[in-house]
């Protein structure tokens, strides 16, 4: 039997989308029986289809049946990316399909919006190791109209964009992303812009302290504190700007250089490709260039996590399957896969105490930190030349660039 408690997301996010379907344009208006719709407007339009392919939302078994479908086909996603690196070892993705109850109830029993956008996200993510990077951005700014949270990885997308293409090139790409997000929000934009833009991007909205995953062990009026939050921010800008400048720019000129048209930049800061297996200086273990391209994005999403504000239980689908990526990206010798193995099972151990604890939750920010660490010290900077593995030959660069 279903527990009484999986119903109340999905019949929320059927009410909000039911207003819509009757006419509503005024976003304010918008509400459900958990409080006022908070997603951008590809939230509505994806959840409408679902309300009606399952009669008014009134199917909640034909929904999980959607949804399970949608864990397939996110999987499949994951995968295809994972198999791109080559870094994983094959017994890990065991763990990623079947030990995690957690994941399972956030696809399948809560039809949290949560896995629409991560699949979306991992959609994008394939079009960019394919070199579509215009579909690539138009699938990315698709996945943030369903929720927000896809923002985290856009530090690593704005910084990939720049090392590609330059300033110029970039600006295109995000004209593509910002551009969606118009065509989206527009029905609502005419009617009531500043009620839709506030509502739909709210950076500002305030938390339930019964609720949060990662800050329990803080008394209630800290975790409330604004000054909190503003050091959340300052530590998370910190974080992005150390791993920016040291650890995902492989040229030893200042970033600076990725402003300038990747064809006058000097061969020593060489343009990123896929096809073309470029070999970075900045990383102990050689990573060909699609493992560092979701080495970029991957970390720029966790260092997010780590210095979120609060997170809830469906927050886990955000970085649950890039974990395997950031623990075993770095080098591995034989005796350090079972202290990684273990750092998964302690996450999903932290993940899976309701209500959370102090414990749980002091567990859960040591394990954040000693992935940073392994990342920060597992990809220092050494000299290694910008020369190609012996055994593929470099081909032109690829025509499928956008």
């Amino acid at each position: 039997r279903r527990p009484a408690d999986t119903e109340i997301d999905w019949k929320a996010y059927m009410q909000e989308v039911e207003g819509f379907s009757n006419g509503t344009l005024d976003y304010t208006q918008l509400k459900g029986d958990t409080g006022p719709l908070v997603y951008p407007a590809g939230f509505v339009y994806i959840f409408l289809g679902l309300y009606h392919a399952t009669g008014r939302g009134s199917d909640i078994r034909l929904a999980q049946y959607l949804f399970a479908g949608l864990y397939l086909l996110n999987l499949l996603l994951v995968f295809r990316i994972y198999c791109r690196t080559n870094k994983v070892p094959p017994y890990v993705f065991f763990f990623m399909c079947c030990a995690s109850y957690r994941i399972h109830s956030i696809f399948v029993l809560r039809l949290f919006n949560d896995p629409v956008a991560m699949a979306i996200l991992f959609l994008a993510i394939n079009l960019f190791l394919e070199e579509h990077w215009s579909w690539g951005c138009l699938l990315f700014s698709l996945a943030v109209s369903v929720k927000m949270n896809i923002l985290l990885f856009a530090p690593g997308l704005l910084f990939l964009l720049l090392q590609r293409f330059g300033l110029l090139g970039c600006i295109p790409k995000l004209c593509i992303c910002a551009l969606l997000q118009v065509v989206l929000g527009l029905p609502f934009l005419l009617v009531n812009p500043v009620g839709y833009l506030t509502r739909s991007f709210d950076l500002g909205r305030q938390f339930q302290f019964q609720w949060t995953v990662n800050w329990r062990f803080l008394p209630e009026e800290v975790f409330q504190n604004r000054g909190f939050h503003a050091a959340l921010l300052l530590a998370h800008l910190a974080g992005l700007g150390l791993f920016a400048l040291h650890r995902w720019h492989s040229s030893k000129e200042s970033i600076l250089t990725l402003l300038k048209d990747p064809a006058k930049r000097k061969p020593t800061s060489p343009r990123l490709t896929v096809n073309n297996i470029l070999w970075q200086a900045s990383c102990v273990c050689l990573l060909n260039a699609s493992a560092w391209i979701v080495f970029i994005l991957f970390s720029s999403n966790f260092l997010g996590v780590c210095c979120s504000r609060s997170l809830h239980y469906q927050f886990y689908v955000w970085y649950f399957h890039t974990l395997p990526y950031l623990l075993w990206c770095t080098p591995t010798t034989k005796l350090a896969h079972m202290p990684k193995v273990l750092l998964l099972g302690v996450i999903e151990l932290c993940w899976n105490t309701y209500p959370s604890t102090v414990c749980s939750s002091l567990s859960l920010h040591i394990c954040h930190g000693l992935i940073l660490l392994q990342l920060w010290y597992g990809t220092a900077p050494t000299p290694v030349s910008h020369t190609p593995t012996p055994s593929r030959k470099p081909t032109a660069t690829s025509k499928k660039a956008q």
